[in-house]
């Protein structure tokens, strides 16, 4: 049985059209890539929502404030030491350094003592949060050594990314400036 030509011609018709949707399929199904285009460590995405978080003047904290927006967290156990201030300082020119969408982002420290007074001036804007359980605020942190990093929240209130202990800032902007770019939200 010979096989016509208009027969043909559909079949490639419609190979053309079904080709892409099977190759995405096998590729999303079998392919992993080795890298990534991302400098801090994903991390599974859960809620943070930590519960006895209070402002400097013992207030509880409203960390839902925050919500629609990119947050900066570092969180500080003991007083604020070199990697403490460099990690303040970062997070406040990585903020700075993306311009006008510098509004879609907040810094919050949480921390067992505040900041003293010459270093708070120096990060104006920068939130401040006490907590007492520090167990507690440790399941809400990835598994690892959580004290003394960066971590970023995205707007929806959940832990996306962590950066290692000693974070590169222009890396850093780097990863903010691409969710910033292709954010639905916040």
């Amino acid at each position: 049985m010979a096989v016509k030509r208009g027969q043909i011609k559909l079949l490639l018709i419609l190979a053309m059209f079904v080709a892409p949707f099977a190759l995405a399929d096998l590729a999303f199904r079998y392919w992993k890539p080795d890298s990534f285009n991302n400098y801090g460590e994903l991390v599974q995405a859960t809620e943070f929502r930590p519960a006895g978080l209070q402002a400097g003047d013992g207030a509880p904290f409203d960390l839902s404030a925050l919500r629609g927006k990119w947050v900066l967290l570092l969180v500080q156990a003991g007083e604020c030491d070199a990697a403490c201030r460099q990690n303040l300082y970062l997070m406040r020119q990585v903020r700075q350094a993306t311009g006008r969408e510098q509004g879609r982002i907040e810094r919050l420290l949480i921390a067992e003592r505040p900041l003293p007074a010459e270093l708070a001036a120096q990060h104006a804007g920068l939130g401040q949060a006490r907590h007492r359980e520090w167990n507690a605020l440790t399941a809400q942190l990835p598994a690892g050594e959580a004290f003394g990093r960066i971590h970023l929240v995205d707007p929806l209130g959940r832990l996306v990314l962590r950066y290692p202990p000693a974070p590169d800032g222009h890396r850093m902007l780097k990863d903010l400036q691409r969710l910033l770019k292709y954010s639905q939200i916040g």
